[in-house]
């Protein structure tokens, strides 16, 4: 099952459309409802995704007669459905019934209902309850002739992960034992001959919660593991029991770069589960380059999805409302914002929600639909959004193809994001969106992947913070360099193990990078850290920000030093048969500095932009390709008129270019030329 298979249902079309919640309207709203949908062009709504306490108002006595109502009207009128099972958010009368099924926070403070997601993940009384009801779900509508595709939960861990109550103590307990088999192959992963934590029994372990000072960080590490594995227990459930009755693909929605250490869920190990890989993304109104930061999310998601296309679940038309300063899009964000999406991948574009509410805590939050009505700026930009994706369907089903890739492991971040660092400022998440902002910058088209992928297809390789590496992992990045690939490998990287143990030699001792010294054919003995606001020059590069470290070339060409003591800073070091080469980053460059950088790098790769150029200030330029016809997907984020080298059809206005795109201000095209 793929986005083939829903593009299939929808008539060859991408998905359009967005969060249907028709039990928040009366039934007469409904027919207006469907009539808009089609005038928009919308073809895809999900539905029933927080339906929970009224489709079971009371524990086995399901009503569903409003439902039956809303999918034969929208299948009537030719809109097919994304049908959720309701688990994500139990109604109160669960809770209040079943309240240590409430999680609990590191203090140890049960949480109350009244929100959203008010359930602990191991709890039993949760399990079996949320299975009933995706099984009641599932024996009605499997066959019903709207539904084309099923949606589980909802934003899993968005609210309440980690928990720290007694359901996950014993599942932790219990994950532990499966994980290490013995006590003694656990006090040895966590190190607990410091500070005198030994086990002697498993029911003295214990999840992290709130402690004098640093809790053990391997514990830590494992935690967030566990509380992955234990919501991925919950998808798989209910997953099984929508498959062992329907053939529609099953998916739930992810969140991006959004999950780190204190709301862990491992996408990449969730990934592989998918029939569909779907993602949710919302801009940040106070990030000047929050499209370069969809872009990276885009390209993430790509990822998870293994190159295949993928499905945009959820973004907005304009606002959000749980920001400190809501912003509204300005014209043409939002078609700017979809496309960019297209563009990188997906085949679908859905919102949240179809209609803005009028009541609840998202009630400023935009919709498709919003309170001012047909008569606003974003009724007619949804119309226009609508019919320009309909003028571009042919590009569904093809593919980004990209030369240059960056790593992101999601331990390696969790890892960072350990307290008792060197430095609270040396952070995977920042580094990584520096690399990916530079070459985005240059036009270079990035895959991001994990550490344990097959490289083999990629001209270059960025490793940006790499501080936890298996030696799996390890071997991996070797080889690739060995082949002839270009691997870039930055500062805080190889220091530790999957237990997050100093990589060294205790008799001989070792040095940073760790894991990587020998390949990159560098000896770092010390990490400086710099003080918030502080720089350090560089020889070459600009200056470097957030790190510096002292040490030694042993094998490597030094390309830039630090001026306060000569250690290297930027380094090359060339694979042992003379193809590939190894670089160092022993720092955070800043953006004229990795520009510079990136003007070496990619030419000692192969690689080069799109269009072989690099672009104009803020122009994306992104390609899909089915083998046989390109679409390039130019989008301008900035305030100037632009002409681009380019040569085809621009499907938005079915005008040939004429081998010179011009595209105005904030404008967006689409060119289709032979491959």
């Amino acid at each position: 099952m793929a986005m083939d298979y829903i593009i299939e249902k929808l008539g060859g079309r991408i998905a359009f459309g967005g969060d249907y919640n028709p039990e928040q309207w009366p039934e007469e709203i409904w027919k207006h409802d469907v009539a808009l949908m089609k005038e928009a062009g919308v073809n895809l709504v999900s539905v029933g995704i927080f339906s929970w306490a009224l489709l079971e108002p009371e524990e086995g006595r399901y009503e569903f007669g409003w439902l039956d109502r809303a999918l034969d009207l929208l299948y009537t009128n030719g809109i097919s459905v994304d049908l959720a099972n309701a688990s994500a958010s139990p109604p109160p009368w669960f809770s209040r019934k079943y309240p240590d099924s409430l999680p609990v926070d590191a203090d140890g403070v049960r949480q109350s209902y009244g929100s959203r997601q008010a359930f602990a993940a191991c709890s039993p009384d949760y399990r079996r309850a949320a299975a009933a009801l995706t099984t009641a779900i599932v024996q009605r509508y499997a066959g019903h002739p709207a539904v084309v595709m099923w949606h589980v939960h909802n934003e899993y861990g968005c609210h309440n992960q980690p928990d720290f109550g007694p359901h996950a103590e014993r599942g932790f307990q219990e994950w532990l034992q499966r994980r290490y088999g013995n006590l003694e192959a656990l006090n040895k992963a966590w190190g607990t001959a410091f500070w005198s934590q030994h086990y002697y029994d498993w029911a003295e372990i214990l999840p992290p919660r709130r402690s004098g000072t640093w809790v053990n960080p391997t514990q830590q590490l494992d935690f967030a593991r566990f509380s992955s594995d234990a919501l991925l227990e919950c998808f798989n459930a209910e997953a099984d029991i929508i498959r062992a009755h329907s053939k529609h693909p099953v998916t739930t929605n992810f969140m991006g770069f959004n999950m780190g250490l204190n709301a862990p869920v491992d996408y990449w190990r969730w990934s592989g589960h998918m029939d569909v890989v779907s993602n949710d993304h919302y801009l940040i109104a106070a990030d000047e380059r929050n499209f370069q930061e969809l872009a990276m999310t885009a390209d993430l998601t790509r990822g998870w999805a293994q190159g295949k296309p993928w499905l945009l679940m959820e973004h907005s038309t304009s606002a959000v409302n749980w920001q400190p300063r809501n912003i509204a899009k300005a014209p043409g964000e939002m078609l700017r914002n979809s496309l960019q999406h297209v563009a990188r991948g997906t085949d679908g574009v859905l919102f949240f929600q179809w209609r803005a509410s009028r009541a609840g805590a998202e009630k400023f939050h935009s919709g498709l639909v919003p309170h001012a009505g047909r008569d606003s700026k974003v009724w007619r930009e949804v119309v226009e959004l609508g019919r320009a994706l309909e003028s571009i369907s042919e590009v569904a089903g093809s593919t980004v193809k990209a030369e240059a890739c960056i790593i992101h492991d999601t331990d390696a971040r969790w890892g960072t994001e350990l307290d008792s660092h060197p430095s609270e400022d040396a952070r995977n998440l920042p580094e990584t969106r520096r690399w990916h902002d530079a070459l985005y910058r240059a036009g270079v088209t990035t895959d991001i992947r994990q550490s344990t992928d097959d490289l083999s297809g990629y001209k270059l390789v960025i490793a940006p913070m790499l501080y936890l590496v298996t030696d799996e992992a390890a071997a991996k990045l070797h080889e690739y360099v060995e082949a002839g690939g270009t691997l870039v490998i930055t500062y805080f990287s190889g220091i530790v193990d999957q237990k997050d143990h100093i990589r060294m030699d205790p008799v001989n001792g070792g040095g940073y990078p760790g894991a990587f010294s020998e390949l990159l054919g560098v000896s770092m003995e010390e990490f400086f850290p710099l003080r918030s606001g502080d720089a350090v020059g560089l020889s070459r590069f600009g200056s470097g920000t957030v790190w510096s470290e002292l040490g030694k070339a042993t094998g490597a060409e030094v390309l830039a030093t630090f001026d306060d003591g000569g250690s290297p800073a930027v380094t090359r070091r060339a694979g042992s048969t003379g193809r590939g080469a190894a670089y160092y980053v022993a720092t955070s460059l800043g953006s004229a500095g990795l520009a510079e950088l990136l003007q070496l790098l990619c030419p000692d790769a192969g690689v080069e932009p799109v269009l072989g150029i690099q672009p104009p200030e803020d122009v994306e330029i992104v390609r899909r390709s089915n083998g046989a016809k390109d679409w390039t997907f130019v989008i301008n984020h900035s305030a100037q008129n632009v002409q681009v080298p380019l040569d085809g059809v621009e499907l938005l206005s079915g005008t040939a270019t004429g081998g010179t795109l011009n595209l105005t201000a904030g404008g967006v095209a689409v060119v289709a030329a032979p491959a």
